[in-house]
């Protein structure tokens, strides 16, 4: 079993011998590493390197990282310009997805400033979504969360059925394709955009990340700026599944059990002004049912004047062993569904990412 982190100084990875969890290697030295993708399809190993010089790089490996190409990163035509009417460019590479079993040489990958790409050669090639685009174009609540621009961080594919695709987009929300990526409709009835005039409007949510459960794909998760919310219909309607009573709210990263449709984990953080854990103490929550109570999981985290938070894309899980990483660098795992933790590292740069291979 691996371990792959893009942190702000490299992709490093971990592997399990026996009962220890070392490092094995580390690539891309110095550089950050913001996406981190394997298509279980082919084995086939993706890394985002975004520069502040040189721009945002893309490279693939397809055996295991042991060697690495570079190919294109997705350019944005001409023909796509901003709101203000300057030519759109990539800025960030947030995600990727492989674009369903029956479609081998297909990925979905989502950018900033609010770009979907589509290739149909393995990433050789990337064509801008224009469908979608124009959604961006057309709506005033298409903006940026923290950044400049809107930006696609979550791409699901129904394993159901490969031209049913959601991407959850910072800000504007969760759009749903049914005809493999031709239209586009918002599905978010139920969310809260209490930041807004109207908190009910149907685009101008925040979504942190867009999650669904592989044994039952119509039941959907999300992380949300204004809470945590649950979808059992695919998307048709959220239900607010927060913790009322507790700290399972606001926060980025999340993770659910792919088997079992009513657990999932958070990671709270105190505000989105904050940003840092409750109480300065590190705390996992996980639900057994579905949303309707919290369990708060703290054995073996630090619980003095911590300022760690996790990032959406820095939480992990292969069945009941789950990692995350921080945002000063610290790695956390636990093999019993997050009843107890261990540090296995201190020393690491920002982690951006975290993916566990079998």
């Amino acid at each position: 079993m691996k371990l792959l982190l893009g942190t702000a100084k490299g992709l490093v990875v971990y592997e399990k011998k026996e009962k220890n969890w070392q490092i094995e290697s580390v690539h891309f030295i110095g550089f950050p590493v913001s996406m981190v993708y394997v298509d279980k399809r082919t084995n086939t190993w993706w890394a985002g390197t975004p520069h502040r010089h040189w721009g945002q790089k893309l490279h693939r490996s397809t055996d295991g990282g042991n060697t690495w190409q570079q190919v294109a990163a997705p350019r944005y035509p001409s023909v796509a310009a901003l709101k203000n009417g300057k030519q759109a460019s990539l800025k960030l590479i947030w995600c990727m997805a492989q674009a369903g079993d029956d479609r081998p040489n297909e990925l979905w990958l989502g950018t900033e400033p609010g770009g979907l790409f589509h290739s149909k050669d393995n990433g050789d090639t990337w064509t801008l979504v224009q469908s979608l685009w124009q959604h961006r174009l057309s709506s005033d609540l298409w903006f940026g969360a923290g950044k400049d621009e809107p930006f696609i961080h979550s791409i699901v594919v129904d394993p159901r059925d490969s031209n049913h695709v959601y991407i959850a987009v910072s800000c504007a929300g969760v759009y749903e394709t049914k005809d493999g990526g031709q239209t586009w409709s918002p599905r978010n009835t139920g969310l809260k955009a209490t930041y807004l005039p109207n908190p009910d409007v149907e685009v101008g949510h925040d979504p942190h990340l867009l999650l669904a459960c592989t044994a039952d794909p119509s039941v959907l998760w999300q992380q949300n700026h204004c809470g945590i919310f649950r979808s059992i219909n695919d998307g048709a309607l959220w239900d607010d599944v927060t913790d009322k009573n507790g700290i399972a709210d606001y926060g980025f990263a999340l993770a659910i059990d792919h088997e079992n449709p009513q657990r999932a984990w958070v990671i709270p953080a105190k505000s989105d002004e904050l940003r840092v854990p409750h109480d300065l103490a590190l705390c996992v929550c996980r639900t057994e049912d579905g949303g309707q109570t919290w369990r708060q999981l703290r054995n073996g985290l630090p619980q003095n004047h911590i300022f760690d938070i996790v990032f959406r894309h820095s939480f992990h899980n292969l069945g009941d062993i789950l990692a995350f990483g921080t945002t000063t660098g610290n790695l956390y795992l636990s093999e019993n569904g997050g009843d107890d933790w261990q540090c296995l590292s201190n020393y690491l740069a920002r982690i951006d990412s975290v993916l566990f291979l079998p």
